[in-house]
């Protein structure tokens, strides 16, 4: 009879190969983490790109609306100022010289008030990071509980690797058609240009999990490869 340490010694031998290098279990390589970290990758893509996607074109659809309204309850009241200084300019005129302002008053006020609005618009513009982010926050994205059916017993296969594709989608309202069509003043931001550019969703990626091929002589013998803002802001009420 065997020995316990020899019993497990022949359990240890009994580990797998590598899946993908072929590589004995003894000799720990890497290349089934690596290939596990690509898979994933390429899951993500497939199957979350449209879901972010849609959340980016949700925040920033309502980043640009907060910032518009923001910009013009500014500029609202800087015209208004400029409407109450007008009416003291004219007023002194005519109290003291029974005439109306005299022109390069009223084309230094016309000025300040250009500069004015252009500083409110900087001011609205550089408010897009908390902006963004405030709305990025307010995006809900929920993992099911480990109790779920689905997670405990996934509609997978495990005979023959079939499995129902399934997705959860993200939580965010729906952006009604108003919205869609409304022009906007801020440009889309230019394309960020990378080094080295992703592949196209549509582009065939192959298998990371497979095995390197190896040429018929190495082969074993009966070889068969396997399947392949902060809340504060919001507080705005406009009459």
């Amino acid at each position: 009879m065997f020995s316990r340490e020899k019993h497990r010694k022949s359990v240890i031998r009994m580990d797998p190969d590598c899946a993908i290098c072929h590589a004995p279990a003894t000799h720990a390589c890497d290349c089934e983490a690596k290939g596990l970290e690509a898979a994933v990758q390429q899951a993500e893509l497939r199957m979350m790109q449209s879901v972010y996607s849609e959340i980016r074109s949700w925040v920033r659809a309502h980043a640009q609306d907060y910032i518009l309204e923001y910009f013009r309850l500014l500029t609202e009241r800087r015209k208004a100022a400029h409407n109450e200084h007008m009416e003291r300019l004219t007023a002194h005129a005519y109290h003291y010289y029974h005439a109306p302002p005299h022109p390069s008053e009223i084309q230094a006020a016309q000025a300040t008030l250009k500069r004015g609005i252009d500083e409110d618009w900087q001011s609205s513009v550089q408010r897009y990071p908390e902006v963004l982010e405030y709305f990025f926050g307010l995006v809900e994205m929920n993992l099911p509980a480990e109790d779920d059916p689905a997670v405990k017993d996934p509609p997978l296969s495990a005979m023959n690797g079939a499995a129902r594709k399934h997705r959860r989608s993200s939580t965010i309202a729906p952006e009604s058609a108003h919205e869609r069509t409304r022009n906007r003043r801020t440009p889309p931001p230019p394309a960020i240009e990378r080094r080295t550019p992703a592949p196209p969703p549509t582009m065939h990626v192959g298998n990371p999990m497979a095995p390197v091929a190896r040429s018929r002589r190495q082969q074993p013998q009966g070889f068969r490869p396997p399947t392949a803002p902060p809340q504060s802001f919001y507080n705005y009420h406009i009459g």
